[in-house]
């Protein structure tokens, strides 16, 4: 299904998009140090409701040392605006593109001597985000951003005058977690990101399937392999030194289907399985710990692998998965015989407050019938005091909530062996 919500919007088609201005009011001073272009990167985090830009940092630490009490909040202002980059049509609706000011919240110097100027962000804010939902799609699209760095005062420079900056060049959008996964495309074409573990031998593998508005809009030639990594945590939580260290090393892979995976599930399933079986061949993988988990339409999708391909995982984790019919009176999507016959061990996760996939005729029934599976049922969804739309329950595995009888739903996948 595709999410109900994007609050999230991203860098210009690539590295390189520009901004810049010059200083109105701020010009250098008789024997100040000669003014140059300041490149600078776009800083940004997935939050557990998707990426934000949370700071900019410029490239001033080829300039000397920096006076730090030079550095305020009212040294720079930023100014962000962050449109589609495919055409909307009339009458469509497109969330999450913006024009406005970021509040700056403190301005530092990094390791380098680099100024690193941060911006207010958090869990629902309208603003900084780096992904915009088109509603008639159902799709996230990384959008297009230009950022606008303005200087008001100058910035002391030790052993040297005061320096003002005449022109601001944006550079590219900077997201370690994100970035620590190469980008591949498979031989049938389908378009994938990989970690790669930093432990040798044979590791595990995760598959992370996507939801419905991760996947790639093709009649608008829009396939783009960021949205995976950008639009949740799903992927890159498996990524973070805390799995790593409970699966002992871990390959993660996150393929990024040409629509969406209940479009056509039996056609995607080979496609899915050709990169496993490509993956297994090129790396250090462990051919029995090969795990499959997926929200939404990767939940459907991560159920389906498992009737088409039952001795292919070690574990199944299928969250707010659909398997009832989209329309009614319509087919079910994964027939209950099917469900009856998974024999891979599988655990289920959705939240009772779940509208976009409602639990009983999908997550719950599917319990009821996959013999020998686990059931995470959430009343809602809320980590740090916020709460997430019900449909959102894919935070709680990429965070290792879910629990059941002490034991955390990361170590129950690592611990299955096929």
């Amino acid at each position: 299904m595709a999410m109900p919500i994007s609050r999230r919007a991203v860098l210009a088609a690539g590295a390189g998009a520009a901004a810049s201005l010059g200083l109105p009011g701020l010009t250098a001073q008789a024997g100040s140090h000669p003014a140059t272009s300041v490149r600078f990167d776009l800083n940004a985090e997935t939050l557990d409701g998707g990426e934000q830009v949370t700071a900019l940092t410029l490239d001033t630490g080829r300039l000397g040392p920096i006076d730090p009490p030079s550095l305020t909040t009212a040294t720079f202002s930023v100014h962000a605006r962050a449109t589609s980059p495919i055409p909307i049509a009339p009458g469509d609706l497109i969330f999450s593109e913006y024009d406005l000011e970021r509040t700056v919240t403190a301005v530092r110097l990094d390791r380098r001597g680099d100024v690193v100027i941060e911006l207010e962000h958090a869990e629902g804010q309208v603003g900084g985000g780096t992904l915009g939902y088109i509603v008639s799609k159902g799709r996230n699209v990384r959008l297009d951003l230009a950022y606008t760095v303005t200087q008001h005062a100058p910035v002391a420079v030790r052993g040297r005058p005061p320096v003002t900056f005449p022109r601001f060049v944006q550079g590219r959008l900077v997201n370690p977690e994100v970035d620590a996964f190469g980008h591949h495309v498979s031989g049938s074409g389908m378009q994938y990101r990989l970690f790669a573990p930093a432990r040798h031998g044979r590791r595990p593998l995760v598959v992370w399937l996507h939801g419905g508005g991760e996947g790639a809009s093709l009649p608008d030639g829009y396939y783009d392999n960021e949205t995976t990594l950008r639009a949740n945590r799903g992927a890159l939580g498996f990524a973070t030194a805390e799995a790593q260290r409970i699966f002992g090393g871990a390959y993660v892979v996150a393929p990024q289907s040409t629509s969406y995976w209940m479009q056509d599930g039996p056609r995607f399933a080979p496609l899915i399985e050709e990169i496993v079986r490509d993956l297994v061949r090129r790396y250090p993988i462990d051919p029995g710990r090969v795990y499959v988990a997926g929200c939404s339409n990767g939940g459907y999708m991560s159920m389906k692998m498992t009737t088409v391909y039952p001795e292919l995982f070690a574990a199944s984790v299928p969250i707010c998965g659909v398997v009832a019919s989209l329309q009614p009176g319509g087919p079910t999507l994964i027939p209950d015989a099917e469900l009856a016959g998974i024999r891979t061990p599988t655990w289920l996760v959705t939240s009772r407050d779940d509208t976009t996939v409602p639990p009983e005729p999908n997550t719950v029934h599917a319990h009821e019938l996959i013999p020998g599976s686990l059931l995470s049922l959430y009343d809602h969804v809320v980590r740090d005091g916020h709460q997430f739309p019900g449909h959102w329950s894919w935070i709680y595995v990429a965070r290792n909530d879910p629990s059941i009888d002490g034991t955390h739903i990361w170590q129950w996948m690592a611990r299955r062996r096929r």
